[in-house]
């Protein structure tokens, strides 16, 4: 994630810090100033909300470590104001391995209250119950209730919370996934719906989580379905074989000309069979503006990016498709065969919908 920092790492997963998230300490820190001027409220209140952030990495932590036992690799966990985010590299496709992935999380939660309540119980100090003074509290009764308080929203059945996650899983041991998925996003869509409509008139703070939910479970039902359209498909299904090619001595007016010419807007660049770089419209108006149309492509090219085999997963490929480059060349027996978009990946979901789609449905009845 950009404008991150590694600030560690546990179990071999980077554990990274968002900018964002120095910002929420310094502003608690000037709300603690502001609350009672002294040094002592100030590193209270900090200590408070890395102890805070801490349990939240040891939640994250359950979810990666659980997901490992299962084959799934944790790519990194970032700390952001609103909490953490573990980036696993998927999540199981057995609808009890992902139940266990989602539950993890709350647990470790569970885990922590439980052991902070027996601790300070048998030290003779047993917990308030009385959360609603937490201000008032001592340091880890705070925190005890900070975990409860962790552990009952994280379970809310909406996505992108652990809770929508557990319902799509046992409502998959039934259903297919897709059809699980979209249960368990209306059902997250309605509850944020009613979060968003009380935030109104109480706590703006709801509107935002309500936002939140309504886009992750919208986010979660698009990458469902263009995982369930893909399965069974392969780069070679979803590759542009009619394409143009440049060559590193071109000058950037034939890259014009092609694009004016057809609809191709990135172009692979070749020497001989070798794959050198590849131009992308926007290297193309970039190179244009700064060194003129007779300049020549290898002097503006973006670096080549790694070849997919024509039999790679048209998921995985799909996934391989990041900025810059947005193009990637597809070989086969080393030889280059096709090129990959998104365009050419959205064109495809777009046709096996519409193949799907039974007769009828989303026309209009003439009148």
């Amino acid at each position: 994630m950009r404008w991150s920092w590694q600030i560690g790492e546990i179990a071999g997963i980077r554990v990274q810090v968002h900018a964002t998230f120095a910002i929420l300490l310094g502003w608690l820190a000037i709300r603690a100033w502001r609350d009672e001027p002294t040094l002592l409220s100030v590193l209270d209140g900090v200590a408070f909300v890395l102890a805070i952030f801490a349990c939240i990495v040891l939640h994250e932590l359950g979810h990666a470590l659980t997901a490992r036992r299962f084959g799934i690799r944790t790519r990194d966990i970032t700390l952001l104001p609103i909490g953490g985010v573990a980036r696993l590299e998927r999540m199981p496709d057995d609808p009890t391995q992902e139940l266990l992935v989602s539950m993890a999380g709350p647990a470790v939660n569970a885990a922590i209250a439980a052991l902070l309540w027996f601790g300070l119980t048998s030290l003779g100090t047993p917990p308030s119950l009385s959360p609603e003074t937490l201000e008032n509290l001592p340091f880890l009764d705070r925190l005890l209730w900070v975990n409860v308080v962790l552990l009952v929203f994280n379970l809310v059945p909406a996505f992108p919370m652990d809770g929508g996650r557990a319902l799509r899983a046992m409502l998959a041991m039934r259903l297919s996934f897709v059809r699980a998925t979209r249960i368990a996003a209306a059902l997250g869509q309605t509850l944020a719906f009613a979060f968003g409509a009380i935030g109104l008139f109480s706590n703006p703070f709801l509107v935002l989580i309500a936002l939140f939910v309504w886009i992750g479970a919208a986010a979660e039902v698009s990458a469902v379905e263009t995982r369930s359209a893909l399965a069974g498909l392969q780069a070679s299904d979803a590759m542009l074989t009619d394409f143009e090619v440049l060559a590193p001595s071109d000058p950037l007016s034939r890259a014009v000309e092609l694009t004016l010419a057809g609809s191709q807007k990135d172009f692979p660049v070749l020497e001989g069979d070798v794959l050198r770089g590849v131009l992308t419209q926007d290297a193309l108006v970039r190179g244009l503006s700064a060194r003129g149309a007779g300049a020549p492509v290898e002097t503006v090219m973006l670096e080549a990016p790694q070849p997919l085999a024509a039999r790679v997963p048209a998921e995985e490929a799909l996934a391989s498709l990041n900025a810059p480059a947005r193009l990637l060349p597809v070989i086969d027996r080393g030889q280059l065969v096709g090129i990959l978009t998104a365009d050419n990946v959205l064109e495809l979901l777009r046709f096996r919908a519409a193949v799907e789609e039974p007769p009828g449905r989303g026309r209009s009845r003439a009148r």
